[in-house]
């Protein structure tokens, strides 16, 4: 277990910002001790949003805290902790948000995208812990992928590693086929109603899912080709679905050139409660191993 030591004692706040709701805890070893959700007006303009993430965070910090860490659907610029565009609050363009945070709470602060905190949250709380080298890969209303690399969250210069989702594809990218827009795309249908229907045995969404199974495999060659890891946690979601599709999607990376690499390859579906919390505070204590291990 990774929480022994100091990192037993420590206590962070993880913060997962999404374009209706902030959700925060404070996090103590491996347990939320206080959690708190504020539903947003997504919107308003950037400094009243600024406001009521201050306020939110207000609620669950105590002395202990050592420091913040912050999720956000947005491409980040990770060692300054600016955001740029996020998904679904127009009025966010350019919030250096680090910043802004480390004023208000004398705290040291982290920042990085929500699909990285996937993935650094799984290495720490969930089904990643016994691995170095790892993926977090999220399919929902997009595809989100973060790198654990020799224990370590990477993100790339740009927060831009890992983002799988825009490489060329078939006629269009794998976001677009592995993703839930596909479903009404294709067929006109939410994805919600087919998870349903297939839960309910119905063929046709059962036939459906196979061929999802089919891209998301491919997909997944794609990661093992570029970073080859131990395990691929499949969250977000359509991670719901895995069900559905692991038997196809299984088919296809057993077509893999180096069959012994696919042989060891674990792909599971996270069942880590709260991940989008307990994923922003792992920022916290990623950074704080990468001290202590140098």
């Amino acid at each position: 277990m990774i929480f022994t030591g100091d990192n037993a004692d420590s206590t962070f706040v993880g913060v997962n910002m999404s374009g209706r709701y902030i959700q925060v805890g404070r996090v103590k070893g491996e347990l939320i001790e206080q959690q708190e959700t504020r539903k947003i007006n997504n919107r308003e303009v950037e400094d009243v949003i600024l406001r009521d993430l201050i306020s939110t965070i207000e609620v669950v910090m105590t002395p202990e805290v050592s420091s913040i860490g912050v999720g956000v659907p947005s491409v980040v610029d990770v060692k300054q902790g600016i955001v740029y565009k996020v998904i679904n609050i127009p009025s966010w363009r350019k919030v250096h948000l680090k910043a802004i945070l480390e004023q208000h709470f004398g705290k040291p602060v982290y920042v990085n995208n929500n699909a990285n905190c996937f993935a650094v949250g799984e290495k720490y709380f969930g089904k990643g812990l016994p691995y170095d080298n790892m993926v977090g890969l999220t399919i929902g209303t997009g595809v989100g992928a973060g790198t654990v690399f020799n224990g370590h969250l990477y993100s790339g210069n740009n927060c831009v590693a890992g983002e799988f989702g825009l490489i060329p594809y078939k006629e269009h990218d794998y976001e677009y086929y592995c993703s839930e827009g596909y479903f009404e795309e294709k067929y006109g249908i939410k994805a919600e109603t087919f998870l349903d229907r297939a839960a309910d045995e119905d063929k046709i969404a059962l036939a459906i899912f196979e061929q999802f199974g089919y891209d998301v495999g491919n997909l997944i060659k794609t990661i093992m080709y570029s970073v080859d890891p131990d395990l691929i946690v499949i969250g977000g979601a359509l991670s719901r679905a895995f069900p559905f599709f692991e038997n196809t999607m299984w088919k296809q990376i057993r077509t893999f050139f180096y069959r012994e690499a696919a042989d060891r390859l674990k792909v599971v579906q996270t069942d880590t409660p709260d991940i989008a919390v307990l994923g922003a505070a792992a920022l916290c204590l990623d950074a704080k191993n990468r001290l202590l291990f140098k």
